[in-house]
């Protein structure tokens, strides 16, 4: 048996695998890091956009919902310092939510609610069983959705500077009924965008500078925060979504008047970051390595084994439809595998992926971090460059 990390031979199928994806368009570029007993392999191919300069390794990219982990850890550190219980509601600190009403159909009209049967807990909100959310309807099929849209609440594709400031945000939040009781079902997004405000409360303090202070500088990311300085943009990928009527990639954000060019006045713990490769690993290899990292611990042990516990009955990981799909469950902010259906699928892996192209996993029993990340909104199309990646990462393991 080998004891290499991973076979030379078959990190070239990956390369080859990866680079297929560049040839054909699919995206301008990508950056691809996997990382085995210490032996870091990172491979940048194509293009930061579309003619434009190679890719970098240090190539900025925006991971959208990959902040969500960061967040998690965040909201782990102020449980372990007693400033926020997880099963105490939030009204201590979002008084705002108090006597919450929930509607009686998730089709019905506004007006038509019950009382909420107990409070939003900070469980809720790290678990998505707030009540509020993605419905998993058309878009504008039900006056919920709508009045969520002319709130302006943010539950689509990542646009930072089109949000309000925190408590402004919460205000308009407060307005609207939940869709489902608390701690019922699982729902996407909406409970990582209150506990962003949560955490700048109970922290006492804006949450980029928490999370500079508490993970950032601790785990040397220093690519890693809500907007890019201007003297980094050089080195922001091009952001592209698909034209709905060709399928043509099509300018999502640039970089010279990028939406992350500028910090925002809402730090939005859903899908605000901005990060590389590099710092991502240190990230997830803390997390990897049981909260601890060369210098300190961010968390304790106990506390990252709950994070990445599944939290979710049966029931409630169905609700959650195609984001999570069969043998995933959902611990607090990162998906967890829960039975190996193929090649990659590791029992205990966990980690999640960013809609505006990016995915990340850290599995503690094959002791892998991996990393992919492009500048393409995902589609239903896209995640095959995503299975790609994965299918390819576990074939390189050598033993």
């Amino acid at each position: 048996m080998s004891v290499a990390a991973w076979s030379e031979a078959r990190l070239g199928r990956l390369h080859e695998v990866m680079a297929g994806h560049v040839g054909r368009g699919e995206v301008p570029g990508l950056v691809t890091l996997v990382s085995r007993r210490g032996e870091t392999h990172v491979d940048a191919i194509g293009a930061t956009a579309v003619g434009g300069a190679p890719m970098r390794r240090d190539t900025i990219f925006r991971i959208s919902s990959m902040t969500k982990p960061v967040a998690a850890v965040a909201a782990m550190i102020l449980v372990e310092e007693c400033r926020l219980r997880l099963d105490e509601p939030v009204d201590r600190f979002l008084p705002e939510l108090a006597d919450r009403r929930v509607l009686r159909h998730v089709d019905g009209p506004l007006d038509d609610t019950v009382p909420a049967e107990r409070p939003i807990t900070a469980r809720d909100l790290l678990t998505l069983r707030l009540g509020s959310g993605f419905v998993l309807a058309p878009p504008g099929s039900y006056p919920i959705q709508r009045a969520v849209d002319e709130q302006q609440l943010g539950l689509g594709a990542p646009a930072p500077q089109a949000m309000p400031e925190p408590d402004e945000w919460l205000r308009r939040f407060a307005t609207l009924p939940l869709v489902h009781q608390p701690g019922e079902v699982w729902m996407y997004e909406t409970g990582f965008t209150v506990l962003g405000v949560l955490l700048e409360r109970a922290a006492g303090q804006p949450l980029d500078l928490f999370l500079r202070e508490r993970i950032f500088d601790p785990l040397g990311m220093v690519d890693t925060g809500f907007s890019v300085p201007t003297a980094d943009l050089d080195r922001l990928a091009t952001c592209y979504q698909d034209d709905p009527d060709t399928g043509a990639l099509e300018l999502y954000d640039g970089v010279e008047h990028s939406q992350w060019g500028r910090p925002p006045a809402f730090r939005n713990a859903a899908d605000g970051l901005v990060s590389t490769v590099d710092d991502y690993l240190a990230f997830g290899r803390m997390l990897l390595d049981k909260g601890s990292h060369a210098d300190g611990r961010v968390l304790s042990r106990p506390s990252v084994e709950a994070m990445t516990t599944d939290q979710l009955t049966p029931r409630q990981a169905e609700s959650a439809g195609g984001f999570l799909g069969p043998n995933r469950g959902w611990g607090f902010g990162v998906s967890v595998v829960t039975a190996r259906d193929d090649v990659a699928s590791v029992p205990g892996r966990f980690g999640w992926d960013g809609g505006l192209g990016t995915s990340w996993s850290s599995d503690p029993a094959e002791d892998v971090v991996a990393i992919l990340m492009t500048q393409r909104l995902a589609t239903p199309e896209f995640p095959a460059l995503y299975l790609d990646f994965w299918t390819s990462v576990y074939q390189a393991i050598d033993d």
